[in-house]
This record gives structure tokens, sequence and C-alpha cells, in this order.
């Protein structure tokens, strides 16, 4: 059992507002959900220490709940004060993107992040690549936020005694202050919760040993397989100073630990938490109150022991597995899992925290859908390709062949800073052609969004500005209204209720035929409005395959073929190849929707002629509904 000689605190910083939003929900969360538990927390319960945004929830914000993050981090630092240190998580050379960034957009990001209230910045990379973080470290300081340097642990879900061991993680950090770069804390960062408590107690022990005393060294890990606790605990008897919790009911599960439980475990130890546990129920009151609208989702909050099998960090088990529900393969979920040690050692056992999360699962989701290396993710084949860095271990040199001649990319041993596309000034251009504000925060909005390949009109950061955000928040559903039972009407009676309309009304229909569901227009022509049956007896209706081509389908000879998504849920459409009068070949990818935010092609299943466009690109499509239609 672990013991102080003399009384300590440990210090804590709450990540309810950040981490317990991203694990919890992807963090697709209003603002105005949690800023009242947030002000409460540093008002009444004196709270000094808050993660409030980096990460997934500098992005969702825009992406799902129509937001800008800077508006978020302002009101944010309004409600807490200006004597509470606010924190950030970036992730080395992709910042708070999913991609590679060059340095100009880096030390732009910092720029912005302080401006809006950000004062600490926990940096990682998910390679653990020494010259990335000491590169990408420095706009940090430049900035004059804290620097706080990440070494990113994991569980291996096979055995290797060279990689992600105690030695391994503490020579990241001595080869990082060997180059002299200023470091203000570090953290040990397990984002899946898989690290054993020896490692922690271990590693800490050793970096302990690195860093100067007077430096705070910092953990932080989830509870998705039970183990947070006793892992702080190791921590803490190692030389931990300060520790990552959260409140119910975004605590546990695949969140931090909660403050109760953790101070609980350190009673008669001599170590105590630094805030005042008796205001936690306060705090649990407010946001149970405030979220009463959201579906907390069982898998988000409940422990699975086999995530040390498939070390995925808490904020992504649950979108991934929402993305999942929605495209209807739900049923994959276990098989992806399984795949999930093949598609770590073969890519050099990069940490499994974001962007290299993401990589791996959907590298098992291809493996899974497509045959084992049949379709490389393109992250995850830059990864094992060297553009993200080196990874630990040298990856499997039969994938590394098959990734490079399916994306048409050599080994890359260069500096990915350098090697990076630009993405501050194709936002700018974004920015001018559509007469937007060109702000520095508008440009990384913009740029942060950037996808290479995919449509600048479905950016994120276009759509929010434009007034055209797509909102997505896990709000439960409400019931559907009971049926009314209504007495027998007299003729005359009904004949009053009729709707009565000023002019044609189109609506749209589905009607299922044999199994297949299709999608129509329907026109509800009303007599003496102008219509095609005015001055007629009763109204007319027409109906046709939806077309959102801005014209009339031409008529077909022959017989039509609807096209549909690969997918059995719903899906984006996110690129439309051919357009109406185009001839096309069987096995033509005509399309593409997005899923498991990866983009999937959609093939002709015929050859013939493209008599109409059914869905608009950016909308979401759903099994049965046609994306077009072709013609025999």
């Amino acid at each position: 059992m672990i013991h102080a000689n003399k009384p300590k605190k440990i210090r804590v910083m709450l990540t309810t507002f950040r981490d317990g939003l991203q694990s919890s929900f992807g963090g697709k969360v209003r603002l105005k959900d949690i800023l009242p538990a947030m002000e409460f927390s540093a008002k009444k319960a004196g709270i000094r220490h808050f993660e409030f945004g980096g990460g997934a929830r500098y992005q969702a914000p825009y992406f799902y709940v129509g937001e800008d993050p800077f508006e978020c981090q302002d009101k944010m630092r309004d409600v807490v004060g200006p004597g509470v240190d606010l924190q950030i998580l970036t992730r080395s050379v992709s910042g708070v993107t999913l991609t590679t960034q060059g340095l100009p957009a880096l030390q732009l990001q910092a720029k912005m992040m302080h401006k809006h209230g950000t004062t600490w910045d926990r940096n990682f990379d998910f390679m653990n690549d020494v010259d990335n973080l000491i590169a990408t470290g420095k706009p940090i300081i430049e900035s004059g936020m804290h620097h706080q340097l990440a070494v990113a642990l994991m569980g291996l879900p096979f055995h290797d005694d060279t990689v992600h061991t105690p030695a391994f993680y503490a020579n990241v950090v001595q080869k990082v202050f060997e180059s002299g770069i200023k470091v203000d804390s570090v953290v040990m960062k397990d984002a899946s919760g898989t690290t054993d408590p020896n490692t922690c107690y271990e590693t800490a022990k050793l970096i302990r040993k690195i860093i100067p005393p007077e430096m705070p060294l910092w953990q932080h890990t989830h509870d998705t397989a039970s183990m947070a606790v006793s892992c702080y605990m190791a921590g803490i008897d190692g030389g931990v100073d300060g520790i990552d919790l959260s409140v119910r009911p975004m605590a546990s599960g695949t969140v931090q630990p909660d403050v109760r439980s953790m101070a609980h475990a350190l009673k008669g130890t001599g170590f105590d938490l630094d805030i005042d546990v008796s205001k936690m129920d306060e705090i649990e009151k407010m946001l149970e109150d405030d979220m009463s609208e959201y579906e907390f989702d069982p898998v988000t909050t409940t422990a699975d022991a086999r995530v040390v099998g498939f070390p995925m960090p808490g904020g992504a088990i649950g979108p991934n597995v929402h993305m999942m529900k929605e495209a209807g393969i739900l049923d994959k979920y276990s098989q992806v899992l399984a795949e999930f040690p093949v598609v770590v050692k073969a890519g050099g056992a990069f940490t499994s925290v974001t962007p290299g999360s993401q990589f791996y699962w959907l590298q098992a989701f291809n493996n899974v859908l497509h045959g084992r290396w049949k379709k490389m993710n393109e992250g995850y084949g830059k990864s094992v390709l060297g553009y993200f860095g080196r990874p630990p271990l040298p990856p499997d040199p039969e994938v590394v062949k098959i990734t490079s001649e399916q994306l048409k990319l050599e080994v890359f041993t260069g500096d990915p800073l350098a090697a990076a596309p630009d993405s501050l000034g194709p936002a700018k251009k974004a920015l001018e052609e559509r007469g937007l504000p060109v702000t520095e925060e508008n440009i990384f909005l913009v740029a942060a969004a950037i996808v290479p390949g995919k449509n600048m009109d479905l950016n994120e950061g276009i759509r929010l500005l434009t007034g055209k955000p797509k909102i997505v928040i896990p709000l439960k559903k409400k019931a559907e209204p009971a049926p009314v039972v209504a007495k027998a009407a007299a003729p005359a009676a009904a004949a009053v209720a009729a709707p009565a309309f000023a002019g044609p009304v189109t609506t749209t229909c589905q009607v299922e035929e044999n199994g297949v569901l299709r999608s129509f227009k329907i026109t509800i022509d009303v007599p003496g409005a102008g219509g095609k049956s005015a001055g007629g007896n009763g109204a007319a209706i027409a109906a046709a395959p939806v077309a959102t081509n801005g014209g009339a389908a031409p008529a077909s000879s022959g017989k039509e073929v609807e096209v549909y998504s690969p997918f059995d849920g719903k899906v984006e459409l996110v690129e439309i190849c051919v357009k109406q009068g185009d001839l096309v070949t069987e096995g033509q990818v005509v399309a593409a929707v997005e899923a498991m935010k990866a983009k999937h092609d959609v093939k002709a299943p015929c050859a013939g002629t493209v008599i109409s466009i059914d869905a608009d690109l950016g909308a979401d499509v759903v099994a049965g509904q046609p994306i077009l239609t072709i013609g025999g």
C-alpha cells in the first residue's frame, strides 16, 4: 500500500468539460448545457485547473453542433475568470486535426489558442517521435503557453520487450530534455487505459530522475478497463504530482475516474487531492439536470476489459460505435476488435491515441470489410510509410510494400512538418472565393477541417461560416404522441376540416416494393391556384423519382437501375462523379459516401446512361434511397 512520508497534496485537472465530453459523446455537446456547471466548479467548488479544448473538442463544436470553438473557449474563460488554468490537448504534427500540418499552421494554432483563453498546452505525438515533439513544442513555447511534454503510453496487444516499457518511455523524455527545449511539465498520457500499474510506477520513477525535482509530473489515463484508480495509485507512489479526474455522469467507463473514487482510494495514505471533494455531488446534479436531454450510450459508460486487446481511447470507442450503428454495420464490431492486434503489430506499434487510434480502427475495419490489406486506409498507410514520423518498431515489410503500391507513395524518411501540404493558403482562398471574412480565426477553422480530395463546399469550417453546419447531437429520441382516436364526424364537418393550400405543395415519400425502398417526390397541385390542374375539380398528384439536378429526368426506353450506398445504414454523400446524361460502364465509380470517417466508392452496377441524380451532395443517404438512376 502506498504511503506518504509527510502529507502531500496531489494536484487535479478536471477533465469533465473536455475529455468527459469527448469520451462520452464524441464532443457533440452544446456549450449552454455545460457552462453553468463549469462556472459553479470554478466559482463555488474552487477548481483552478480545467481541460477545456483542443483534441476532438476543437473540431466537434463546428463539425457537429454548429458552434464556433473559439467562441466556446472565450465563453468558458469568461465564466471561470482570469485566475484559472485552462488546458488544451494538441497532437504534435497534427495539431488539433487528423492530418499533418505545416509549421505555419501550428504557429497560427498556438497563437489562436492562447488568444482565446488557453494557458496550458499538453502536446503528445502518437509515434512518440522525439523530433516531432521538439519541433511542435516550439510554437507552444513561443505563444506564451505552459508547455507540457507528453509521453504516450499504451499496453501492447502482443508481447514485445523493447517498446512501450518504462525504459522506452523514459528514453523519450530524456532525449527531449537533451535537446534543450523549454519544458514546463511532463505527463504520462495513456489514452486507452491499457497500461498496467507496475509500468506506471516504474515509468514515473524513471522520469522523476530525469526531470528537475520542482517540475510537476502528471498522469492521465481512462477507466475503460477498470484500472484507472490502481494506475494512479501506482503513479503517485512512483512520484506523480498531478492527475486527471472527472465527475459523474461523465466519469469512469471510457472517461477518467470520478474525483470521489480517487479521494476515497487515497484515504489514510498521507496523500490528498487539492480540490473540494464535497462539492462534487452538486456538480453532478447540475450536469444531470442540464444534460437530461442527452442519450448516454452504455458503450461509453460501461467498463470493457476487452480494451486491453484493442487499445482504443475512450474518446474514440463511443464515436466509432455510433458511426457503425449509423452505417448499419454494428454486427462487424467484434470482427474489427479481433483484427486490432494484427494492425498494431504490422504498423510498428505506434501509440493508440488520436490520430493513431483512428488509423488503427479504420484499417481494422477495412480488413474486415474488404479482406486483410486489400484496401489500405490512407492515414494508416502514411503512418506505415513514415509520413507522420518514425513508429517505435519497424513496420511489416510486406505491408509497407502493399501500402506503397496502393497509395502510390514511397517510403518517407524526412521531416513530416516540411512535407505537410499547405492548409492556410487554400483556406484563405476558399474564404475569399465565397466572400467570407478573412480573419485568422476563420482561416484556421477552415484549414483545420481540410481533408485532401474532399469538396471544399463540404468543409466544416465553410459550412459553419455560411450558416449550413451539420448538426449531430446525441439527444434522446422524443416519444411519439399517442394516436388520437376521433369520433366519427358528420360529412359536412369532414369537408370543413380539409386542409386549404394557397398553391402547389411538394413533399417526398418512400414506397417499399418487393423489398426495395424507393424515394418519390410528390406535388399536390391545388385547383385554381395557377398549377397544372387550375380550374379542375380536384388536386392532381404527380409522382416521379426524386431528381435534384434542377431538371426533369429524361425518358428512358430501357431498364432503369437505381444506384445505392454500399451500406445498410445512414452515410453522407460526399462526392458525385457523374452528371445527368453521362454514359457509364459497369463498375465505374459514380459517387462516394463517407462512413467511419473514410470515403467509400459507389460503383455503377451496370452500364448505361445517367438519367437522374437523386440525392444532393452533402446529404445523408439511407439504405434503399437512390443516389442516382442509370437507364439501359
